[in-house]
């Protein structure tokens, strides 16, 4: 018997040509690793009915509302600059929408449910990939960057194997504003069906835009909107040192939200290469590249509409080059604004923020200083105490000229330590705490979560989750989960 929860299927039904309707898998002993009763509560969602064996197949796709639809979305995608026509929900399903209790309509969707005809492996997800994304996209929340976030993981009970191991499988159930992928998009514009990209475009303005409904440009507008909303995703992953892995248009949400946590990570060092995502050889998606890479996305989403823009080729192209130009003065604007914050002098002009920001940077990256552990040590200097911002430097240039125009700009170190996170996702940790859940152990894992839903209250006996991994550690890499 199913719970009643009040589930809509609006894009299954307004899209049905982008969609194909599926049923997951069936678990024959699932059980309930990891529920968020916080987010359950912003959708009226009793944890304890969540806890029970109709809860759990509610969580799993089992035990459905009758007017349910769940259904695996059709997308393409540029993956690593290569397109790929055909990709889509390959281990996964929308469920279908719930509104929240702020009036927000909101997607309940699977990873790990089990072959869709999208499929391009066994359908299915191990624990330790779902449990990441329930951690990342937690951390990302606390942060205050918009992202998707879990509702729940649930072990499946069965084995699923990766290369030559076999470890538990899990599914998460996960929340987000919509699906919807410059994939999504890139689809459509490739079946040739014009309508069917108006109707694409519609439902996403009437989702996320609202403003733009009834607009005579509202395409363009929506082009000029995605825009605006990704250059502020990406300065505030700048701004917090989180590497995505692996941005791909299929990844790349219009909605403006971080989603599909795979070989994501946080940087240690301060590092514009850094990489860590075992099958990015080339450092396509590393940490300085990601601004540039979402623009190239959002090109690819600009071209996909151009038939919406003007009869004319030449005509929708130059417009759709005019809208995604945004992009870079918000991305700009946006990173100045937060650095201004980070640094503590939000009243500094553009030169001031110049003469210190820029050197401030070359000496974190020539002396690979720890990214986190300098901003909260700056903010210390800032009160006074500059011993152990200093002990970060140990070159014989020393923390730089920088610091005494960044001192004679008044910075304010309170103001500082309320935007700079003493705790983010520390790599090795999570590594540790993953490894302690795949083996059964989630004491561990539960321990940081609660450490990262409060990334800036400085808390007693927590000084290994502030630091980095130990000195001569291996280099961190991670997978992409499937």
């Amino acid at each position: 018997m199913s719970i009643d929860f009040a589930l809509r299927s609006e894009y299954a039904t307004a899209l049905e040509e982008l969609t194909v309707p599926w049923q997951a898998v069936r678990p024959e002993e699932p059980k309930l690793r990891v529920l968020n009763e916080e987010l359950a509560a912003e959708f009226g969602l009793d944890p304890s009915v969540l806890r029970t064996e109709s809860g759990i197949r509610f969580l799993l796709g089992n035990e459905l509302p009758e007017q349910a639809k769940p259904v695996a979305q059709a997308y393409a995608g540029h993956q690593f600059g290569f397109y790929a026509p055909r990709l889509g929900d390959g281990r996964a399903l929308l469920l279908g929408e719930l509104t929240d209790v702020h009036g927000r309509t909101r997607d309940i969707h699977l990873k790990g449910s089990g072959r869709t005809p999208f499929a391009r492996a066994d359908g299915f997800a191990t624990i330790g990939p779902m449990l990441r994304e329930y951690l990342m996209g937690e951390a990302m929340h606390a942060l205050g960057i918009a992202t998707t976030r879990a509702l729940a993981v649930v072990e499946t009970g069965t084995s699923v194997r990766r290369e030559a191991e076999f470890f538990p499988g899990a599914v998460l159930a996960r929340v987000a504003s919509s699906h919807i992928r410059v994939g999504t998009f890139q689809y459509a514009r490739s079946t040739g069906d014009e309508a069917l990209l108006e109707k694409l475009a519609d439902f996403t303005i009437q989702r996320h835009y609202p403003q733009l409904e009834g607009n005579p440009k509202r395409y363009e507008e929506l082009v000029e909107a995605v825009a605006t909303e990704q250059a502020k995703l990406l300065a505030s992953w700048m701004l917090v040192g989180f590497v995505h892995g692996v941005m791909n248009t299929d990844n790349t949400s219009l909605a403006g939200e971080t989603i599909d946590y795979g070989p994501c990570a946080f940087i240690d060092d301060y590092d514009p290469g850094a990489v860590f995502s075992s099958i990015d050889h080339q450092g396509r998606y590393a940490f300085a590249n990601q601004p540039g890479i979402a623009l190239w996305n959002l090109s690819r989403f600009a071209d996909s509409l151009l038939p919406l823009l003007a009869d004319d080729q030449d005509a929708a192209v130059e417009i759709a080059e005019g809208r995604v130009r945004v992009f870079t003065s918000v991305y700009e604007a946006e990173l100045l604004a937060g650095m201004r914050r980070k640094l503590g002098i939000a009243d500094a002009t553009d030169a001031e923020m110049g003469e210190a920001a820029r050197p401030m940077l070359a000496r974190l990256e020539a002396e690979s200083v720890d990214y986190h552990r300098f901003f909260r040590a700056l903010a210390h200097a800032a009160r006074g105490e500059s011993a152990a911002l200093h002990a970060l430097f140990t070159g014989e240039e020393g923390i730089g000229e920088w610091f005494q125009t960044w001192l004679g700009l008044s910075p304010d170190g309170d103001a500082m330590d309320r935007v700079n996170p003493v705790y983010v996702p520390r790599n090795h940790i999570v590594d540790e705490a993953l490894v302690a859940a795949t083996e059964g152990d989630f004491e561990p894992f539960s321990r940081l979560l609660e450490v990262l839903e409060h990334p800036f209250e400085e808390r007693p006996g927590l000084d290994r989750y502030a630091a980095p991994a130990p000195e001569g550690s291996w280099p961190h890499v991670t997978y992409c989960g499937t």
